[in-house]
């Protein structure tokens, strides 16, 4: 999909930054889950493991939409800008284009996989995943496919239209994963009842950060503006979502396991039974 025709030279730096910190982000964060796997009980571990997929599935797509942005663009002037003590315009290259496709690619491998992390982490009896599931992932690849028309289009009136779709399966998402995470807050420890409210407040601010940057061009903020915001909403937005949302899974996933098993907290912290028992 082509990009806007010309981007200024702080405009070009802020998607540059922000897709490598993206980038950064999610191999970071595929390192880390896979390391602290085993600081949770086996039941817990589904979750992280998927988790950490959906990370290194991020990670190569932004790979993927990094380049696409650096060859799509380059500068044009720099020998006579830094002589005249000004920074270069950037381009696009004729023939080339600027490819968001990635992202939707992306967005739909990766939100089914978020959805069933966030089921798996709450061990729930099994036929009530199953129907969780059956609800939750056709309505996200609903979701993305819709999304997708009104995100290549440049005309206002359709890309409202195909938003105004796409948002009812979100919606419904968010309505199910409420529900499902407040019926499942009554029965979980303390704090772990806290961090499930942290987590449902995660994924309604940060999936609301994607419809306002896909609606940028209705809120009168178009051409290069609207392509450098949207970029760096979808970034930040998606680091929230998968990043801290995986961080926050292990959070849970420990905190779980310490409830459901004193040894295992007692080995994890470094303090055998059979000595606190002693020095009692």
């Amino acid at each position: 999909m082509p990009g806007v025709l010309e981007l200024s030279f702080t405009q070009f730096q802020t998607v540059y930054n922000a897709l490598s910190f993206a980038l950064a982000s999610m191999l970071a964060t595929f390192v880390f889950l896979l390391v602290v796997m085993p600081r949770v009980l086996p039941r817990y571990r589904q979750a992280l493991a998927v988790s950490s997929i959906v990370c290194l599935i991020a990670a190569y797509h932004y790979w993927r939409i990094f380049n696409s942005f650096t060859d799509a663009y380059v500068a044009q002037g720099a020998g006579e800008a830094a002589m005249a003590g000004s920074d270069p315009t950037y381009v696009l290259v004729n023939g080339e284009g600027f490819n968001e496709g990635y992202r939707y690619i992306d967005w739909l491998l990766t939100v089914p996989l978020l959805l069933f992390e966030a089921i798996a982490v709450l061990a729930l009896a099994r036929m009530v995943r199953r129907s969780l599931m059956i609800k939750l992932i056709p309505a996200a690849f609903l979701m993305i496919a819709l999304g997708y028309p009104g995100e290549i289009s440049t005309d206002n009136m359709t890309r409202g239209i195909w938003g105004f779709l796409s948002t009812l399966p979100f919606l419904y998402i968010l309505y199910v994963l409420w529900t499902q995470l407040s019926k499942a807050m009554t029965t979980q420890p303390g704090q772990v009842r806290k961090d499930l409210n942290g987590l449902r407040l995660l994924l309604l601010g940060t999936w609301g950060v994607y419809p306002i940057a896909f609606l940028l061009p209705q809120l009168g903020i178009d051409g290069a503006d609207s392509f450098v915001g949207r970029q760096l909403g979808y970034s930040i937005a998606d680091v929230l979502a998968k990043c801290l949302f995986g961080l926050l899974i292990y959070k849970i996933a420990r905190e779980k396991s310490f409830a459901d098993d004193e040894s295992f907290a007692a080995a994890e912290i470094h303090e055998a039974p059979s000595s606190a028992g002693k020095s009692a």
